[in-house]
């Protein structure tokens, strides 16, 4: 039986997934202290599921979460080893794709745009010139794919160990 559009557009996402959370560290561009923005809510939600991560924030030394402060890195270039590094983004799509070129310089293989974060242009980049991209529609959200709806899944695709807090 042939493979049809949806399963052939699923088995990628899965493989995204995979290679995404396969990564031995992660960063969130957009990271904040702010509990109302989602850039805190997918910061906290690597914390609370014990990974790696790093705040990326050019505008703030540190930032609050799970009632700790974090010491930001101000851009994907300053992470140190960024191709040890998957990227979670929560920032607009006029930054974003900024950001996206830094990442791709730097050597970030794998990105995650929340919903809200690109523009077509941006999505096509991101698909291009990454080894892994998770955006656009899909996910078990409304909204398209979401680290804190579909993160979980991804995790147990990459046979990722964690632990929630």
């Amino acid at each position: 039986m042939p493979t049809t559009r949806s399963q052939k557009k699923e088995a990628q996402m899965s493989e995204a997934l995979r290679i995404f959370f396969s990564s031995p560290r992660f960063a969130v561009a957009g990271a904040s202290s702010d509990t109302a923005k989602f850039g805190h809510k997918v910061f906290a939600w690597y914390l609370q599921h014990s990974l790696p991560v790093t705040p990326l924030n050019p505008r703030a030394p540190t930032i609050t979460a799970l009632s700790a402060d974090h010491e930001t890195v101000a851009s994907p270039s300053k992470l140190a080893d960024p191709s040890s590094y998957s990227l979670s983004v929560i920032t607009p799509p006029a930054v974003t794709k900024n950001l996206l070129k830094e990442a791709k310089e730097a050597g970030v293989p794998a990105v995650w745009l929340q919903p809200g974060t690109f523009d077509d242009e941006v999505l096509e980049y991101a698909r291009r010139e990454f080894k892994a991209a998770i955006a656009g529609e899909g996910g078990n959200g409304g909204e398209g794919w979401c680290v804190l709806v579909d993160g979980e899944e991804g995790l147990k695709i990459a046979g990722r160990e964690w632990s929630r807090l």
